[in-house]
């Protein structure tokens, strides 16, 4: 669709597409063709190329040729939640496979290997499909999170017609901080191995909260030695600065086989299998532009990367989901670098949810889309019409881009993202705790504050994965009480404001550490007080020139720009603006322990934030020009 401004209500645009999103499961749908009965229903081995054996459920319709729908999974194929939802499109005429990835449920072998063999086992289970006599020649897929990572290898096949990889991306954006909290839980708890243990991530995480709260320090070497086994398989990794050794690699990790690469990280990390806290680690070995999801489809050109996709993507993420940077990241990559038919017929939906729970929860009494968690099950009638629209080639009528604009409880439309229409507000840090439009024009003497690797500031909510804590959008307000944490607050609006898009935090300060972290956080205050959490960015000090590591000076003057990712919230009048400042996120990611990789315990930080005209610290937001029309 065309012409769109940042401010279109899907109401507008496209009412039936309001209320699937609204109403999820409770929408009507297409009614079926076929009873459950008439389903056949049947489990199989599908043999990967090198002989690996992986168990699949087949839920076929009594047809002759029927397009096939697809989940590859880690958490068991056969769970009640999706058994349903197979036979309702079993029933509506689509053949159904729902398999295990390697190592996990009834699957071979019985080492799991996190990620590794996705890339592979997703294009040989294509490649199965195409030769089936039931195969009409359209296959889609579905599922989120690991399941949405199948999906994009998976979507390396040319026969592949469709894709809904949820809160999931092609691992394109940086972070520079280890994510800690629930790594352990499903560590320990999916897939195959001597150390799993058969109880639930969900409850794994609590059983396991205390150990968590202890761990998490951060005080890797800035150039990490390689292991012995890794320098003896590649010696002339030795003569090499350590940016060329990692970016070398790099290129030939990409370049082998999945086998090849597992032996590779095993080698690298001296692990008998590589499992989700081992892929938190790897930068380290391939350099900080490898997150956990480039591991999905290793590559050395995003560009090239873009163009191995061949289906288009229906993309679905969240507001408060924890991987929220790279579904936007993946989505600009696609729309400029990907293949025409894919780059024009993608699509995607930003929801006011978390990465597996609801996540805006401001207003949740009188709106029930905000009680969705906008995946799989839920969303029975939004799956069917969009498989129906690249099958029948109506994707023109679906909008680019939807977004949920939190404050005003509505859906609304985009010609891209981010949102064309929007311009970019500069609000200035200032003494005494302001936050104003006005930048600094006299001399101030810096903030100040105390981080303490022991004692650092705790996450309570916001853009995780957690059974513990809260995801999503809680009240702050306790937090920035705090002493390690500096807080900045607009006046009251005067009139609505719809901030949409990109947030970047640019803050000049210095440390007395060698290295540390700084944290920025927005929050939308309430007329009552509260401040409610919207989004936050964390950098760690030594990656601020992500491609050049380097510790700090201590009291020397950097600037730094802090990624806090997006949102879309409309702060309405009489409410504030609120930026708080602080050292530390944790358990959310691991604490720093401001040594810079020298042997030691922890030490103290001293902080100091500037806001004076030689050092104008700013938060930049998107807004939207039309924000007030409504």
């Amino acid at each position: 669709m065309t012409g769109q401004r940042g401010s279109d209500r899907l109401a507008t645009a496209a009412p039936d597409l309001e209320r699937l999103l609204i109403r999820g499961a409770d929408t009507p749908i297409p009614a079926p063709i076929f009873t459950v009965p008439e389903i056949r229903c049947e489990t199989v081995w599908v043999t990967m190329r090198d002989g690996v054996r992986l168990a699949t459920d087949l839920y076929l319709p009594p047809t002759s040729a029927a397009p096939t729908l697809v989940m590859r999974t880690p958490y068991g194929r056969s769970t009640d939640k999706f058994v349903g939802l197979f036979l309702a499109f079993a029933r509506r005429g689509y053949a159904v496979i729902s398999q295990d990835c390697r190592a996990t449920g009834d699957s071979e072998p019985d080492l799991w290997d996190f990620y590794i063999y996705e890339s592979e086992d997703g294009f040989d289970l294509v490649d199965w499909i195409t030769r089936q006599d039931w195969f009409d020649g359209f296959v889609c897929s579905m599922g989120g999170s690991y399941v949405g990572q199948t999906q994009w290898c998976m979507a390396t096949h040319p026969s592949m017609s469709a894709i809904v990889p949820e809160v999931s991306g092609l691992g394109v954006a940086i972070n520079t901080a280890y994510l800690h909290l629930f790594l352990d839980a499903i560590t320990r708890s999916v897939g195959k191995g001597e150390n799993k243990v058969p109880v639930h991530y969900s409850e794994m995480e609590r059983l396991l909260i205390e150990e968590t709260l202890a761990g998490g320090y951060f005080n890797e070497p800035l150039h990490q030695p390689f292991s012995a086994a890794l320098l003896e398989r590649h010696p002339e990794l030795r003569s090499m600065l350590p940016s060329d050794a990692r970016r070398r690699l790099w290129e030939e990790y990409c370049a082998s086989s999945s086998a090849q690469r597992v032996d590779l990280i095993k080698q690298a990390l001296d692990v008998t299998n590589v499992n989700f806290s081992d892929m938190e680690a790897l930068p380290a070995i391939f350099g900080q532009r490898t997150s956990i999801d480039s591991h999905t489809i290793p590559h050395t050109s995003l560009s090239e990367l873009s163009r191995s996709i061949h289906a288009p993507a229906l993309m679905q993420t969240g507001w408060y989901d924890w991987g929220l940077n790279d579904a936007l990241a993946t989505w600009e990559l696609i729309r400029r670098d990907g293949q025409p038919h894919v780059a024009a017929n993608s699509r995607l939906i930003i929801a006011p949810s978390a990465h597996n729970a609801p996540g805006y929860h401001e207003g949740i009494e009188d709106h029930p889309e905000l009680l969705h968690t906008h995946r799989d099950a839920n969303l029975t009638g939004l799956l069917l019409r969009w498989y129906a629209a690249v099958r029948e080639g109506t994707t023109d009528s679906w909008p680019a881009v939807v977004y949920y604009l939190m404050g005003a409880n509505e859906w609304r439309t985009a010609a891209n993202w981010p949102v064309p229409e929007s311009t970019t507000m500069a609000w200035h840090l200032g003494s005494g705790g302001t936050l104003s439009l006005t930048a600094p024009h006299q001399p101030s003497e810096p903030d100040r504050y105390t981080y303490d690797p022991d004692e650092p500031t705790p996450t309570v909510g916001g853009s995780i994965v957690s059974y513990v804590y809260p995801p999503g959008s809680v009240d702050v307000s306790g937090v920035q009480q705090r002493g390690d944490v500096l807080v900045y607050t607009t006046q009251p609006l005067e009139q609505d404001l719809d901030v949409v898009g990109p947030l970047r935090m640019i803050l000049y300060a210095s440390s007395s550490a060698l290295d540390t972290d700084f944290v920025a956080r927005l929050s939308d205050v309430f007329p009552d007080g509260r401040a409610i959490q919207l989004q936050s960015g964390i950098l760690r000090a030594r990656h601020r020139d992500i491609d050049r590591p380097e510790l700090l000076q201590p009291g020397r003057v950097y600037r730094f720009e802090i990624d806090m990712w997006a949102t879309a919230n409309r702060f309405k009048a009489g409410h504030r603006l609120r930026i708080d400042i602080s050292s530390a996120d944790f358990p959310h990611f691991d604490r720093n322990t401001n040594r810079g990789g020298e042997p030691g315990d922890p030490v103290v930080a001293d902080q100091a934030v500037y806001h004076d005209p030689d050092h104008p610290s700013h938060l930049l937001v998107s807004v939207l020009s039309d924000g007030r029309d409504r």
